[in-house]
This record gives C-alpha cells, structure tokens and sequence, in this order.
C-alpha cells in the first residue's frame, strides 16, 4: 500500500480539519458562539479562512474543478474538488460568501461531472463505470496523463456531493437540482465491478492494463471506500466485504492498556474518513471485542505519534513533545543524504508515520495539519501545543503555502537543512494547507436528525457487516439521547445501507 502513496499524491493530508462549525453550516446559518466559552484564538479562525480561499480562489468557477497543487496548477485532483465541496457551505456558514455564490459554485461543479464523457477508452474522458480519474486537466475536465481510475478519490468526491445535497436543501430550483445530481452521481459508482469478483475493492483500474492489485483492506483510509460501496442504492456490495476489510487487522494493533489501538502509521488514515463520518458509539464486532470505536482509536493514534515524537527512535533534531505530526506530504527530495555520520534515505512526496507501525517511515519531515486536524481529541492540551509547534517549523527552512504559512519542515540537523532547503521550497497544494481545526465535532448534526427519528432501521445489509442491530431508541423511531450523541453522520438516512447503519449502531 506505501508504494501507491509514494506515487500519488491523493491521501496526503488529514484533512480533518476544514469542517469547523459544522452544525451551524448545515443548518445554513452563521455559528453562535456560546456565551461563557472560552473563545478560540484568532490563529484558528485565521487558519480557517485561509483554508476556505485556497478552494475558492484555485477553483476554476466554470467546472468547479480544484488543482492538486499551487501555484502551477497543471491537473485538478478529484479529492480535492470533494474537499472544495464540503467547504463552501462552511464558508456561507462563516459569513465568507453567499449563500447564492456557494450554491452557483456547487452547481457547476455538480453539472460538470453529471455530463462529464465516461468509457473504457484510455483518453477523451473522464471517468469510467461511475468512477472518476485521480487528476483532471482543470480547463477540459478529461483524464491527465495516464493517471488511475482511484476508487478513494471518487469517493471522497462522493461524500463532497452529499455533504452539499445536505446542505443545499432549500425550496430553490437550483438546490433541488444539486440534491438530485449529486444522489444520480453516487448511485451511477458501480461497486461491484471495482470488486472484480475479489474479496476486497480495487485501489484502482487503468485502461489497457487493468485494476491495480492492492486493495481496499487491513487499518486505512480506505474505511470510507467500503462503507459508500455498502450503502449504494444501486451498486451495493455484499456485507462479507467488512470481513475483508478487517481481515489484516491482527496484523495492525499495537500497544496494551489505554494505548492499544489499530495502527496505520500516516496520520491522514486516520482521519480521512472522520472528516465526514463522526464514528463516536459506532462499533463493528473488532472495536466493540477491543472495548473502543473507531474515533477513540484514532484519539489513541495522536497521542502514539506525539510519545512517537519524544522517542525520536531516529534521533532527528528537533521532535519533541510540541512538535510531531507524521503523516503523507512532500519533502526535501528523493536522496541519499549524510545525517550525524550515517547515510539516510529522504523522499519528496511520500506517506510518513512512526516506523513501528504500518507502512511506517520517517525521514525527519514533520507536516504541519496532524496537530490541527486531531484537535476534537486533543482539545484542551491542543492550543498551547500547536502554537508552539507552529514557531519551532518557523524556524529554519520549510515548504510555504500560497499563503506563506509554514507547512512542512524537515528536522534533519544543520548541515542536511542547508543543503535541502532549496527542494524544500515547492508548490504546495490542498493536502498541505487543510489544517483547520474541527470547533465542532458535529460534522453530520444536521437535519438528519429529523430523518432518523422518523424511522431509523438499519439496512439487513448493514446490520450483517456490523454484526449488530439497531438500538430499541433509534429503531422504534424515538430520537437518540442525549442530542449530542444523535445521527452522526451528515449522509446517515438518505443515502442507502451502509450510511443508515451509522444510526443503528449508535452505542451499539
């Protein structure tokens, strides 16, 4: 699986972070601020809108395609156009456009890949069996190079769609029509065939050659995959793919006690899915065996990286307590380099994590948006940690994003920083610059509530691959208490099986 993140530049970043405000975004109205809290520091809201612009100023208006990088932007990475989806209501939210211009931008992006040219041809189109390329040309839309036909990247642009369906809901011609475009785009995904008759998900096809062997299974970012491909309305797969999906789990715990938890050493695999799904009481038959959920785990997850960071088993200068964060980004460059006497292997982009754990490597490159991403479990010791983060990655050479904040910062001692400063120095794209704290963790405390508690039964499908059923308050039609704890997910009820379960489960 590191061999793919080595070469492409999707799962880069925990994107955990731009849904601030999550709730009052849904609910299409500015966030309250409640009266007592202690107020966030003007560096997160700074950090937020920053985020916010990058999508809507990179964004090309007339197809709402996103580039994957900045400021050369050659290609559009459909993840990124998925990312660009769920801000925009964010930005209605904050006061940072209207409502009308959000819903334009949404619209033509939604239009775009409604009409965008399928077919198994290896150019002239832009996706194939409902599924989309990894990069897009910006201006035409068609497939860039001989890039793969990515099942994550689809859905993450996927969830984007939903997320705007919830969101964009009003009696208005135009928010009826992204409701519907972006259920017929979901609902065209042909699951199966990603299956290829195997017992997980393909990574990917390309024309000529085939699906990419490596699949969607074992502790990843790839959860989000199989549980879209669970709950299509048209395309479902067989619930025996959560088995598959869990199979190589025994390979992937670590730890004992309070610390023992699934491991996937990048942090973005921990936290891409939760940037739509809040899995909070959601447990299959490994996390309720294990006496945790999945957002418990990952809380686990950011504690091990940050004791990883003071461990510093690779002696780098420079992690300590404050500063940690190993994730997927770009570094310094693909070398061998001389550090204290030994030679040491460096990358320039490349998945990163600690190196006792899966797909673990580390080349002394701390990525700036782990901290920010992981703050809903981390919040009280959060603030402090990342401002001082933030000065110690100031200082000495680092990558900057279009908005000259420091993003990536390699701590490989003084003479490697010299000599690596000037590739470190890059264009740096919408994984490097997502690092927006979640405020409110109720990324899908929207109007499902409403949804649910007309009827929340969970799919038999669902049920099966879970291997649990609906809790007697949500299955006789009664709203989940207490409210904070209800509905956790934005695409919970509408969306078919897999995304309903999330209601059955709760607490489960």
């Amino acid at each position: 699986m590191i061999d793919r993140r080595c070469f492409s530049a999707t799962a880069l970043l925990a994107v955990g972070g731009l849904a601030a405000d999550r709730a009052a975004a849904l609910a299409g109205r500015r966030p309250k601020r409640t009266t007592g809290a202690t107020p966030l520091p003007a560096l997160l809201d700074d950090l937020e809108h920053r985020t916010f612009r990058w999508f809507w100023d990179t964004g090309n208006p007339a197809n709402g395609l996103v580039p994957d990088s900045w400021p050369n932007p050659a290609f559009c990475s459909i993840a990124a156009v998925g990312f660009a989806l769920t801000a925009y209501p964010i930005g209605v939210a904050r006061g940072w456009i209207s409502r009308s211009a959000a819903r334009a931008r949404t619209l033509a992006t939604l239009r775009f890949f409604d009409r965008a040219p399928q077919g198994p041809a290896a150019d002239g189109v832009t996706g194939h069996q409902g599924f989309f390329y990894h990069f897009l040309h910006m201006d035409s839309g068609l497939r860039y190079g001989d890039v793969e036909l990515s099942s994550v990247d689809s859905t993450m642009l996927f969830l984007g769609m939903l997320f705007a369906a919830e969101y964009f809901d009003q009696d208005h011609p135009d928010e009826r029509e992204i409701g519907r475009l972006a259920r017929t785009i979901y609902a065209r995904a042909d699951w199966e065939w990603f299956r290829r008759g195997a017992a997980a998900i393909s990574m990917g096809w390309h024309p000529g050659q085939g699906f990419i062997a490596r699949s969607w299974d074992g502790y990843n970012e790839g959860m989000m995959v199989n549980l879209l491909a669970l709950g299509s309305p048209t395309h479902p797969v067989a619930a025996n793919i959560w088995d598959a999906w869990c199979a190589p789990y025994p390979q992937c715990w670590r730890g004992s006690g309070d610390t023992r938890r699934l491991a996937f050493a990048p942090m973005f695999g921990h936290q891409y899915s939760q940037m739509w799904i809040d899995f909070r009481g959601i447990r299959d038959a490994a996390m309720r065996a294990a006496g945790l959920d999945y957002f418990e785990n990952s809380r686990r997850e950011t504690w091990a990286q940050r004791s990883y960071a003071i461990r510093n088993p690779m002696g780098w200068d420079g992690y300590s307590r404050d500063v940690w964060g190993l994730t997927a980004c770009v570094g310094p460059a693909d070398v061998e380099h001389d550090f204290k006497g030994t030679q040491r292997s460096f990358r320039s982009y490349s998945a990163r994590g600690p190196i006792d754990e899966p797909d673990g490597y580390d080349d002394g490159t701390i990525a700036r948006p782990p901290q920010s991403a992981r703050l809903p479990s981390r919040r009280k010791s959060w603030f402090p940690q990342r401002w001082r983060c933030m000065r110690a990655m100031a200082r000495g050479c680092m990558a900057t994003t279009a908005f000259t904040t420091p993003s990536t910062r390699v701590f490989a001692g003084a003479t490697s920083r010299c000599s690596l400063a000037s590739s470190t120095r890059r264009a740096v794209g919408f994984r490097a610059i997502i690092s927006v704290s979640i405020k409110d963790r109720s990324l899908a405390r929207s109007r499902m509530r409403r949804r649910i508690s007309s009827g929340a039964r969970c799919d038999a499908r669902a049920r099966s691959a879970w291997g649990c059923s609906a809790p007697a308050s949500l299955a006789d039609g009664s709203p989940h208490k207490p409210a904070g704890e209800r509905a956790a997910w934005t695409l919970t009820r509408r969306y078919g099986r897999s995304l309903s379960l999330a209601a059955g489960l709760r607490g489960g």
